[in-house]
Parts: C-alpha cells; structure tokens; sequence
C-alpha cells in the first residue's frame, strides 16, 4: 500500500459506509496525489497482468481510469490525451501487426 493508506476510486467511502462500516480517509496534497497515482498505475497494471482472460478487461478499465486521472493530474484531459495518442500513432504507428523486433544487421 505504499505509505500509509492508498487511494481508491471516489465513491469507495459511500459504499464502505452503505455497508454499514465508518470509512476513516483524508485528501491527499497534489503532490501526494500525483505519487499515489502512479503507485496505483503500478497496481492496476500488476492486476492486469496476473488476470486471467475473463477478469482481464475489467483490469484493463481500471488501468485506463488510472491512466486518465493521471493525465488530468498533468493537465491534459482525456480528449487531449487521445489526439496526443492518435498523433503518436499516425507517427510510428500502433501494436496491432505483432511485430517484434530482434535486433539489427
């Protein structure tokens, strides 16, 4: 869990609580934010990984979640995000042809 605590979606205290239990959070400093973030990326991306293929979309949506509220931490908001992805794309293209590179001669 990192430091102390770790950050969950904005509605986790309003379940916790629906439940009948008293969820004990705080807001986390933009700094902290920004570094509990990427803690999370690195979570996400670990669940993902070890799911098998019938949980494995709903990993992926949680790494995207996590992938957009990073970009608005930076200050790029979704859409921004996409065109930077789409130009980056057209650039060099996507990973859709498998190709794996081995090496040079």
């Amino acid at each position: 869990m990192g430091s102390y605590g770790k950050l969950v979606r904005d509605q986790i205290p309003e379940i916790i609580t629906a439940e009948g239990r008293e969820p004990i959070t705080y807001i986390a400093s933009r700094d902290e934010y920004h570094r509990r973030l990427r803690e999370k990326l690195t979570e996400e991306v670990a669940e993902f990984l070890s799911a098998d293929d019938a949980a494995a979309l709903g990993e992926l949506a949680d790494v995207l979640e996590v992938v957009h509220a990073l970009a608005m931490s930076l200050g790029i908001d979704s859409v921004a995000l996409e065109e930077l992805r789409q130009a980056k794309e057209r650039e060099r293209g996507g990973f859709t042809r498998r190709i794996v590179w081995t090496g040079n001669r």
